[in-house]
C-alpha cells in the first residue's frame, strides 16, 4: 500500500480514527506522519501511556445536569483533582484509588476488562490455587442456581465443589 500523504513510499503506518460512530482509515509512511505531527510508536517523542489514559479519561460521559456546575472531585490527603489526574495520568497518592474509585471502576472495566486482578498461575506449582479458584467460581454459580430456584444444577455444582475441597484437603 502506498502512503496517502506523498503518494512515493509504502505507507508503514496505519491508523483508524472513529469519531462519533464515523470511522477514518489513514495509510501514511513515516516520513509523512512525523511531517504531519502524528505520535509514532517506538519513537523517542512517540506513543505514551499517560495520552492513552488522558483519551480514557475524557471520553467519560458526563453525568452532570445541562447548564450545571460540574462537580469538582478532589482527593482529600493530597489536594489532586480528577482533571488533574487525567492530565497527568498518574495519582499524587495511595488514597487517590479510595476518592476516585467511583470514576476508576468504569475506567479499570473499559481497559481491563474487570475489576478483580486475577494473575497468572504456573502451570508446575499452581495446581491447589487453580483448584482453589474453580471452587470460587463454582460457588457463584452455586448461589446463582440457588436464587434461580435451579435445584438439581444446585445439587450438582455442590457436590462438585466438596469433590474438589475434598482433593485439595487430601494432597
Amino acid at each position: 500500500m502506498i502512503c496517502q500523504e506523498c503518494g512515493k513510499r509504502p505507507a508503514t503506518l496505519h491508523f483508524t480514527k472513529i469519531i462519533s460512530g464515523e470511522k477514518t482509515e489513514f495509510h501514511i509512511c513515516e516520513v509523512c506522519a512525523r511531517e504531519k505531527g502524528e505520535l509514532i510508536p517506538g519513537t523517542p517523542n512517540g506513543f505514551s501511556i499517560h495520552n492513552l489514559l488522558s483519551g480514557l479519561l475524557d471520553f467519560e460521559p458526563s453525568q452532570n445536569a445541562v447548564g450545571a456546575k460540574p462537580q469538582v472531585t478532589r482527593c482529600e490527603t493530597c489536594g489532586l483533582s480528577y482533571a488533574q489526574f487525567s492530565k497527568l495520568g498518574r495519582f499524587g497518592c495511595s488514597d487517590c484509588y479510595k476518592h476516585f474509585s467511583g470514576r476508576l471502576e468504569p475506567l479499570f472495566r473499559r481497559v481491563h476488562g474487570s475489576t478483580v486482578h486475577a494473575g497468572k498461575i504456573p502451570k508446575r506449582t499452581g495446581g491447589r490455587i487453580q483448584q482453589q479458584r474453580e471452587i470460587e467460581s463454582l460457588k457463584k454459580e452455586l448461589q446463582e442456581r440457588i436464587e434461580a430456584e435451579e435445584f438439581e444444577n444446585a445439587a450438582k455444582l455442590r457436590d462438585r465443589i466438596r469433590a474438589l475441597e475434598k482433593q485439595i484437603s487430601s494432597s
